[in-house]
């Protein structure tokens, strides 16, 4: 984790925290070029791979279960717990976060604001993301469910999230993501301030703002400071 932009300090920041899959990068998208590897691998044809989508649910479904159906259908030998932690050492070579993400996270900091990510996960597999993405450079500090033991949309990570930006939630800040739940109701149960991350899965949600990309809400939050 990297340290405070020169001239500021933790307790004068503004607070910014991102939720990592599907704002910051685009796990869709990976897990899509995961499941083509997968299937090809072990020649299960080409309906594998939409079924797999479909099974996954965008991430919602927990992956021990999706494993466990994976498994299941297609006759495979290994355990859940192995192609779980295969598919775990896999993904974060597959995830990448846009350059002008990256670099308006840079703006951000450079503008004097405390930058942190928030994310439900595995803590091997957020970390490796986060690491392979370059993102761990760009923030001050992280929050993973698997590492912490409790999920969002639960107040206490987002709290922890806070923290290791040397900042608190009932200071204020904001919180961008995707999730409806976990993210933006997470988020505002917890004090902060939402900018949700629109991507056509669903409508309605209530949100101070909202936009169409990572990016477009950095250059919102860079606006609103």
């Amino acid at each position: 984790m990297t340290g405070l932009p020169a001239g500021t300090s933790a307790t004068t920041r503004p607070l910014a925290l991102f939720d990592l899959d599907n704002t910051l990068i685009d796990r869709l998208g990976a897990f899509r070029l995961w499941a083509a590897e997968f299937a090809a691998q072990r020649g299960l044809g080409e309906e594998a791979v939409p079924w797999m989508v479909e099974l996954d649910a965008d991430g919602s479904l927990p992956m021990d279960a999706f494993f466990g159906l994976v498994r299941e259908r297609f006759g495979l030998a290994e355990p859940v717990e192995v192609l779980w932690a295969a598919y775990r050492a896999r993904l974060p070579y597959l995830v990448s976060c846009p350059a002008d993400v990256l670099d308006g996270l840079d703006l951000l900091r450079a503008a004097g604001w405390a930058v942190g990510i928030v994310t439900n996960g595995m803590a091997d597999n957020q970390t490796g993301k986060l690491q392979r993405t370059g993102l761990a450079d760009r923030v001050d500090g992280w929050a993973i469910s698997g590492a912490e033991g409790v999920r969002k949309p639960d107040v206490r990570l987002f709290e922890i999230a806070a923290r290791r930006c040397g900042a608190s939630p009932a200071s204020g800040g904001w919180i961008v993501g995707d999730d409806p739940e976990k993210d933006i109701a997470g988020g505002r149960d917890a004090g902060l301030r939402t900018i949700w991350i629109d991507r056509g899965v669903i409508g309605g949600v209530l949100a101070d703002h909202t936009v169409s990309d990572a990016r477009s809400a950095i250059e919102l939050l860079i606006q609103l400071n």
